[in-house]
């Protein structure tokens, strides 16, 4: 992150601002506060104010702040958040001032109590900014995937019958400390029929021989994320098994190919679908994929509900489509994919980890 990025970030926030009539914006999500200032800290807001943004934290963070923080001042607190942001405000020509609509009830009415200014809840100001990603982005979500990747392959290597879900998941958390990261979010282990449950927590049931597994996990380096899923079988894997897989695998393959810029949501979602529904197999419930970025889920959503929103180039989204069959077994596929002009570009491709779709991987 450099100050032009930090520049061009809030400019393009002002400008959203302007459209809404707004004089300035009270940032307390702890993902926009770092996208606008460089602060990894918590427990501090940002207000992006007409000419300036000021960064309000407590005497815990003031070193930290005054070391990370780019192009803007930092402001101690000793009293509440909110009566420091207004005596900001008060010094200053501010008629009107958003708030992001996603902070507690608590946080708002307290925010509304102490402003003597007109406070507005505003929804998605600077995520709309951040959906769009910048080559360095883009770069950093690719590493957080080769660190993932490389944390799993070793993680693997160890694996064998009657270890627990829960081993194999510390395993891979330890691994990620190797490479300066950590996990991007719980991370999903699940051995046979523990996979058709879309988010499983890694319990005590234990690997056995001619087993199945699911494995969804990333990595959070440098504040960015990846998520990917993998499947595989221990020993000779059954004809249903295969089929499934490849079905899956097919389905993935379809929505990364309708990927590109100006493309529905819904219709990347449909691609999906209708590779498995011609398999006559269930279609998962949950969306083919979401956005990435600072945030495991971020916009856009590729949902098939969503019958406006077009990808735009710049975007980078999963795609993991799947098929659950409980008491039996799980199959989801995800990668990560930048949305370009005229493509989807699979930015989470390692070679250990290829997804074929006239091919089941096996492991141990």
């Amino acid at each position: 992150m450099d100050a032009v990025q930090i520049k061009w970030r809030v400019r393009a926030v002002r400008q959203r601002l302007h459209e809404e009539r707004l004089d300035g914006l009270i940032v307390t999500g702890v993902e926009n506060v770092r996208y606008l200032t460089g602060f990894t800290g918590h427990d501090s807001w940002a207000v992006v104010l007409p000419k300036s943004v000021v960064l309000v934290t407590d005497s815990r963070y003031t070193e930290q702040a005054m070391a990370e923080c780019i192009g803007c001042r930092v402001v101690e607190r000793k009293g509440p958040l909110a009566i420091k942001v207004n005596e900001l405000l008060e010094t200053r020509t501010i008629e009107a001032v958003g708030v992001e609509d996603n902070c507690t009830v608590a946080t708002l009415q307290g925010i509304r109590k102490a402003m003597s200014v007109r406070v507005k809840p505003v929804r998605n100001v600077v995520e709309a900014v951040r959906m769009i990603k910048t080559e360095t982005e883009v770069r950093l979500i690719q590493k957080a995937s080769k660190i993932a990747f490389d944390a799993m392959d070793w993680a693997l290597g160890q694996l064998q019958p009657g270890m627990t879900e829960r081993q194999l998941a510390a395993m891979y958390v330890y691994r990620l400390s190797h490479y300066d990261a950590t996990e991007g979010f719980e991370t999903i282990v699940c051995f046979g029929p523990n996979g058709s449950r879309n988010h499983h927590q890694p319990s005590e049931r234990k690997l056995a021989n001619n087993d199945v597994l699911l494995l969804d996990f990333g990595a959070n380096y440098n504040g960015y994320i990846s998520d990917m899923t993998r499947c595989f079988a221990v020993g000779t894997p059954s004809d249903f098994y295969c089929r499934v897989y490849q079905t899956v695998a097919r389905a993935q393959k379809a929505a990364i190919a309708a990927v590109r810029a100006g493309v529905r949501v819904c219709d990347v979602d449909a691609a999906a679908r209708q590779v498995i529904e011609a398999a006559h197999l269930p279609a998962y419930g949950h969306g083919t994929g979401h956005g990435l970025g600072l945030q495991v889920h971020e916009m856009p959503s590729v949902s098939g509900l969503d019958r406006k929103t077009r990808l735009q180039a710049g975007q980078v989204i999963t795609i993991e489509p799947g098929v659950y069959l409980p008491g039996k077994f799980g199959i989801r596929l995800e990668d990560d994919i930048l949305v370009t002009d005229t493509n989807g570009k699979i930015l989470s491709r390692d070679k250990r980890f290829e997804i074929d779709v006239d091919t089941v991987p096996i492991c141990l």
